[in-house]
């Protein structure tokens, strides 16, 4: 008995996860040949572009195949369009992509290329560049917002706080969000950073920057950005923010910080705010250094507390002069900070903000829930 054929859609997917690196090189490669000015819209090193190509790709065949409702597919694709418009792309540029992606397919569908397979495909990639052309074309507002850097402070060596003040209309976004990046030290390049301040009549931005391992991008702000830099923003996301009456727990590690301190600023301007619990981590004390704002925010909210906790009790020599974070009164602890927040209090009847590196909010999230606190009532950031 002959087995039956696996849909095309399968197939193309197992034949693209064979040699993924070939697949998207292979597009590209296509897309440029037809018109080589695309190339400047994407960075010289391309690795990171492809890679992130290929998994929206593996995500739009999973879905389709799927037959569920494709709500949540629309949404994605409809939001990478939006998004896509900072890189300069218009819609005849997805007319380009359609027919790159379909003549690489064909070449790797050796042996299946038929009128069903074509129909297949066609349909999956029509639905992938039809619907971010579509939703870009309908976007409101500008593709890409401008600020200018005004104040810089070195708060170590591996830490700046950046502000800036916008050269055209204000950036758009709610306490808690955070945007898409890019620098003129790395152009085409896009990170995401989270405001550290809600948003004002001025369209006043701070950010505060961790330079991290390895990281050209953060690295980059903290040593090289200086007054006079103009930046460039995207679009906004994230759902992190404050709802209800129920009492809330913050839990920040470094500059994870940010979206938090955010929404605190923005609480205080209430008069309604419930009671917040704050855990500010780091791995040294000395790297406290917002528990300053904290402790002014701390005096004219009551309904506002915070806890500092160190990984280690000692500073390195390179933080031998940091001021000792006791100073602002606040209780401090030692230990990682998921340990600490997990065994201190019983946050069942909490909902709960996590920011900060990857790790942290892994640990966290885990000890929280392993102490009965419910997922759902977990908010944090994407975890890259």
């Amino acid at each position: 008995m002959t087995p039956p054929a696996q849909p095309v859609l399968t197939v193309l997917r197992e034949r693209i996860d064979r040699d993924r690196d070939r697949f998207s090189t292979g597009v590209f490669r296509r897309l440029f040949a037809q018109t080589p000015l695309l190339r400047e819209l994407f960075p010289a090193d391309m690795a990171g572009m492809r890679d992130t190509f290929m998994r929206v790709v593996d995500h739009v065949l999973d879905a389709i195949v799927a037959e569920d409702d494709h709500a949540e597919l629309i949404e994605f694709l409809a939001q990478l369009g939006r998004d896509h418009r900072k890189y300069g792309v218009i819609g005849d540029h997805y007319w380009l992509m359609y027919d790159a992606l379909m003549a690489e397919i064909e070449a790797i569908m050796v042996g299946m290329w038929d009128d069903d397979a074509r129909d297949a495909a066609s349909h999956a990639m029509m639905l992938m560049t039809g619907v971010m052309r579509g939703a870009a074309d309908s976007a409101e507002g500008p593709a890409v917002w401008h600020a200018r850097v005004v104040q810089k402070f070195q708060i170590n060596r591996e830490r700046a706080v950046v502000r800036l003040v916008p050269t055209g209309p204000p950036l758009r976004y709610r306490p808690g969000q955070y945007t898409e990046v890019q620098i003129p030290q790395h152009p085409h390049l896009w990170r995401d950073l989270s405001p550290a301040t809600p948003p004002n009549d001025r369209g006043e931005l701070e950010f505060h920057v961790h330079a991290i391992p390895n990281g050209e991008f953060s690295g980059s702000i903290v040593r090289q950005t200086q007054p006079g830099d103009v930046w460039k923003f995207g679009s906004q996301h994230g759902t992190m923010r404050v709802t209800g009456d129920r009492p809330v727990l913050m839990v920040g590690g470094g500059s994870g910080l940010s979206p938090l301190r955010a929404i605190l600023l923005d609480m205080a301007r209430r008069v309604d705010s419930p009671p917040t619990h704050v855990f500010y981590g780091t791995r040294h004390p000395g790297e406290l250094y917002e528990l300053g704002v904290l402790a002014q925010l701390a005096s004219t909210n009551p309904w506002l507390r915070v806890t500092a906790v160190a990984e280690t009790p000692d500073d390195p020599w390179w933080l031998g002069d940091s001021a000792d974070p006791r100073q602002w009164g606040f209780e401090l602890r030692f230990g990682r900070v998921g340990d600490v927040v997990a065994g201190y209090a019983d946050w069942t009847q909490h909902q709960v903000l996590l920011s900060g590196p990857a790790p942290m909010v892994f640990h966290t999230q885990l000890k929280l829930r392993a102490s009965g606190v419910a997922p759902d009532r977990i908010l944090h950031d994407p975890l890259n």
